[in-house]
């Protein structure tokens, strides 16, 4: 009996299943999205998402905690690099699991694992939809006290509206959409504006932890952001990330 044993075992050894939950771990960061077996996906998260958390903290310390777990020097860095900016404002759940049915064969479940904060096309549509709001059905002085705070309410989002959510750029995460931000650029059209090499002697200033990231396509991508060309940038997008995992 296995009274009490929450973790399974996947049929495998100890070794065999480290090894094997390491290379997923490593594959997920990398492409941000593998499809496996519902049960290996949720023994997946399990592994991974500490490891995303500790991500968080750029230091030598979590480095080599994180590289324990790994042994792989690419997802490492991606971890430590774009992955990281990406998750740095999000608390936790950094993953989700999408059920796919099940496996012709075995009949196994079979499911999709991604990160969160990479699923463009979810983010985009979040990002379209419009605000909820509660109308009450009475009349009278209830009804126009309430317009006040409406009302404020309104303006505050109309201030907050002067700037652009930078993130949904790819390769920009919340630090480096703060230090654009700190740099003058918080819209789309200035980063349009902006030429590569002046983004990337911003991201210099920040710090050598920055020097990995290639701002060439930033300004390509707030320029159909701007025009709110959201199908072309889906589409630029999604060949930017299928040429960087081709070349992996």
């Amino acid at each position: 009996m296995r009274h009490g044993k929450k973790d399974n075992h996947l049929g495998r050894t100890a070794s065999h299943r480290k090894a094997m939950l390491s290379n997923m771990a490593s594959s997920l960061i990398i492409h941000k999205r593998i499809e496996t077996t519902l049960a290996k996906a949720k023994e997946l998260r399990k592994y991974v998402e500490p490891l995303l958390t500790r991500a968080k903290d750029d230091s030598t310390h979590n480095r080599r905690i994180v590289f324990s777990y790994l042994n792989d020097k690419e997802s490492t860095k991606e971890l430590f690099g774009a992955v990281s900016d990406k998750i740095a404002d999000r608390p936790g759940g950094y993953t989700r699991i999408i059920k796919l049915g099940t496996r012709l064969g075995d009949a196994a479940e079979v499911a999709l694992i991604e990160l969160v904060d990479f699923n463009d096309a979810l983010l985009l549509a979040n990002a379209d939809k419009p605000a909820k709001t509660r109308r009450s059905r009475r009349g009278g002085k209830g009804a126009s006290d309430a317009a006040a705070p409406v009302k404020a309410k309104a303006e505050t989002t109309a201030v907050v509206a002067e700037g652009d959510d930078l993130k949904v750029i790819e390769g920009i995460g919340p630090k480096i959409a703060d230090l654009l931000i700190d740099g003058g650029i918080s819209t789309f059209a200035q980063l349009a504006a902006s030429t590569p090499e002046a983004i990337q002697e911003i991201l210099e200033a920040a710090g050598p932890q920055y020097n990995i990231h290639s701002p060439a396509t930033w300004p390509a991508q707030a320029q159909l952001a701007a025009d709110g060309k959201w199908d072309e940038l889906k589409t630029l997008q999604d060949d930017l990330l299928g040429g960087r995992e081709s070349a992996e």
